[in-house]
């Protein structure tokens, strides 16, 4: 028998190495020409970093150092960076600014063709609060994307903040909010309906629940909100009035986008390609977490997939041919 990776790991061969190269240095030079400047973390972390009230992030790899610590393989890079900046840039002017091209490791399902190790491509915003800040995000992604050689890209843009608010406002008591916000993370529209049913809400208010996810689109989509939606929409044109028209073309908004990371606190963002059925990459606003680590900043990030990205590139110029 041959000897096996293992599962949701695989070998990267010489000639798809140099285009994951290539894809890189294209994507590096955006971000540097951006003033962003390049770091890198350990892959191990202890777990305390990760356990943080305002960090939320758990680790499926532990183990032990020589002297008992319980050490974690990194799961993003946004907590560690976080950490790095409250211990080595406690009292550096802002706003800061860090790229960086790295491995994060997250569990797999079993048989549902998940990567366990993720070659990422990201940036880390530290001292920008939005729209400014979330603005500038957007741009270098998208100015990334377009060095990439993606053509057919959009990236959502939802606040995280929405849908928690109007679960609220209508009275749903907070276990019932959790398992919804759940059920919509994961997409599963057939489970909010499930989980909606149970509850003791007016049809109308049970309409309304079900319809926000689905509210997605261009500008358009921002008029005639009322509610607990028009401050929502609101801040979302303030956005998109802020974006220059090569990132604006780019963004739909989409009121139904959650993030299983719980450190997101406002506007948080996909990358989409119709030629690849998965998201390429993600970010938002995170602008509690730097306090947990001694320094309470506001901050936005984003990671783009790196091997996501080359697939989606692949598949788009295979269709141009």
């Amino acid at each position: 028998m041959l000897d096996r990776t293992p599962s949701g790991t695989r070998d990267v061969l010489p000639d798809e190495m140099r285009e994951l190269r290539a894809l890189m240095e294209r994507v590096r030079a955006v971000f540097e020409g951006a003033g962003y400047g390049e770091v890198y973390t350990p892959a191990l972390e202890y777990e305390r970093t990760f356990a943080r009230d305002g960090a939320r992030v758990s680790s499926p790899y532990r183990l032990f150092d020589e002297h008992g610590n319980v050490l974690v393989l990194r799961s993003d890079m946004t907590v560690p960076i976080a950490r790095m900046v409250g211990s080595r840039y406690a009292t550096a002017p802002t706003p800061l600014r860090f790229c960086y091209f790295a491995h994060a490791y997250h569990g797999v399902r079993p048989q549902r063709g998940q990567s366990r190790e993720l070659l990422q491509a990201g940036v880390e915003l530290i001292g920008s609060a939005g729209p400014a800040g979330t603005v500038e995000a957007l741009t270098v992604l998208c100015d990334a994307l377009d060095a990439a050689g993606l053509e057919n890209y959009r990236v959502g843009v939802g606040d995280v903040t929405l849908y928690p608010a109007l679960l609220e406002s209508l009275g749903v008591e907070a276990a019932a909010r959790e398992r919804i916000l759940a059920e919509l993370t994961s997409g599963d529209f057939v489970g909010v309906e499930h989980e909606l049913a149970q509850l003791a809400v007016s049809p109308a208010d049970a309409e309304l629940l079900l319809r926000v996810p689905r509210i997605r689109g261009g500008a358009e989509v921002l008029e005639g909100l009322d509610g607990p939606l028009e401050q929502a929409g609101a801040g979302m044109r303030t956005l998109l009035g802020l974006l220059q028209p090569r990132t604006a073309r780019r963004v739909i908004f989409d009121f139904g986008l959650l993030h299983n990371l719980g450190y997101y606190t406002g506007a948080i963002f996909q990358v989409y390609d119709p030629a690849y059925g998965v998201p390429l990459g993600s970010g938002g606003r995170y602008d509690d977490l730097l306090g947990e680590f001694g320094r309470p900043l506001p901050a936005v990030g984003f990671a783009l997939d790196v091997e996501r990205v080359h697939i989606a590139l692949r598949a788009e110029e295979r269709s141009r041919v």
